[in-house]
């Protein structure tokens, strides 16, 4: 049986851990970190008698430091070419500003640490996913075991989102301070391990591959990979931001939310795990990009018709295909177009595109859901509608730098 980022580095870094499973640790004690604090951080901030403004504003201006930040620390890592290194001082550093806030009483001094987290930790994603597609051996990347990696992530947010909400009081919530940093010391300690990739020009002084991104941004199947996932991933703002309010306004009780929204967890777990990689073997990158926006159609015009438990309860799985098979579908991709010297600028890209547009889509939603209810799902359909095209004909001829088709 064959394992995702399996390497032989037995000459220059023995390894008592098989590959496989330090790859699995990162990520699980990345999205565990996640899990555990992300869902509580307004609530947190609240404790600390802001109001509600002010907790507007600290997450506003965390969203943006992370879109910021993202691509400058994605590129930093290329330049000096050592993603291990900068992803595992990613982790110290939101380590430690997750700590700080248990001192930052005072509104001004709370953002500042509020502001150095995000900036620290929005990378690791990027770098992760960069170690996980690009420094793998490309035979084993074509099995697509990374989607085991990532299956194990999405299990393991839920798990910490679970595991903070039984040890936090309404007005105490620094087990979720604690449980964050230790786990993403966790990360930093995995990523360590992990082995490195010798460079043809170790001695050179550090210069950024300006020859590589060049060509990256000129092809247009990245380009158009940007857009389709920024469209399809930002579609779901409308679901993220007001699905639970829809569904409460419409009597539907909290244990029923909560099922709903396990559902959408447990199909995103599936696809990772086991339908996902059929797919992609069976009919390739392209068709499971068109698929997941084709699902995306079918989900939201759904979502804006109705309320009904049952038909709500058919759609949420779609959540498997809409952001699980996507992203499963762009990272076989990546690896076949992105060359590994800008491997992590090229994710943090991937990563900005769709971050920016679900923070437009997420601003917008507000407008739209005040004025026209659950009819505000529909241009959410038609972000799908409108990378649909481009998924099925923009990636025509695509072939892997093997030869492959994509």
């Amino acid at each position: 049986m064959y394992w995702f980022g399996l390497a032989d580095n037995r000459t220059s870094e023995p390894m008592c851990i098989p590959v496989p499973l330090i790859y699995i640790i990162l990520y699980v004690a990345l999205y565990a970190a996640f899990g555990v604090a992300s869902p509580f951080w307004p609530k947190f901030f609240e404790t600390r008698a802001f109001a509600p403004q002010q907790i507007g504003l600290i997450l506003a201006a965390a969203l943006l430091m992370r879109l910021v930040s993202g691509p400058l620390v994605g590129m930093l890592a290329d330049l000096f070419g050592s993603l291990r290194l900068v992803l595992a001082g990613c982790a110290v550093i939101s380590a430690a500003a997750a700590i700080a806030l248990i001192w930052a009483d005072a509104f001004w001094l709370l953002l500042a640490v509020v502001l150095l987290q995000p900036a620290a930790l929005a990378p690791t994603t990027s770098i992760a996913d960069a170690l996980s597609v690009n420094l793998a051996n490309p035979r084993i990347t074509g099995r697509v075991e990374y989607g085991r990696i990532r299956g194990y992530a999405s299990a393991a947010f839920v798990l910490g989102t679970l595991s903070a909400g039984q040890l936090i009081t309404p007005v105490d919530l620094s087990p979720v301070i604690w449980m964050n940093a230790a786990l993403l010391i966790a990360a930093a300690g995995a990523t360590a391990l992990l082995p490195s990739v010798a460079r043809s020009a170790s001695h050179r002084p550090p210069s950024f591959p300006f020859a590589e991104l060049k060509a990256l941004v000129k092809m247009s199947h990245f380009r158009i990979l940007i857009l389709v996932s920024a469209l399809v991933y930002g579609s779901h703002a409308m679901h993220d931001a007001f699905s639970v309010i829809r569904w409460s306004d419409a009597g539907i009780s909290t244990w029923t939310i909560s099922l709903l929204w396990s559902e959408a967890v447990v199909a995103e777990v599936f696809v990772f795990f086991l339908a996902g990689p059929v797919l992609l073997n069976r009919f390739g990158a392209r068709a499971a990009i068109a698929l997941s926006a084709a699902a995306g159609i079918v989900r939201w015009c759904v979502a804006g018709t109705t309320t009904s438990v049952l038909l709500l309860s058919l759609i949420q799985p779609l959540h498997g295909l809409t952001f699980a098979l996507l992203h499963l579908a762009c990272m076989r991709m990546m690896g076949t177009l992105v060359a590994t010297r800008v491997a992590a600028t090229a994710q943090a890209f991937y990563a900005f595109g769709s971050g920016i547009m679900t923070a437009a889509m997420t601003i917008s939603s507000g407008a739209l859901y005040a004025s026209y209810g659950g009819a505000a799902y529909f241009p959410m359909a038609v972000l799908c509608v409108v990378a649909l095209p481009f998924a099925w004909f923009g990636f025509v001829g695509e072939r892997s730098r093997s030869g492959a088709p994509a």
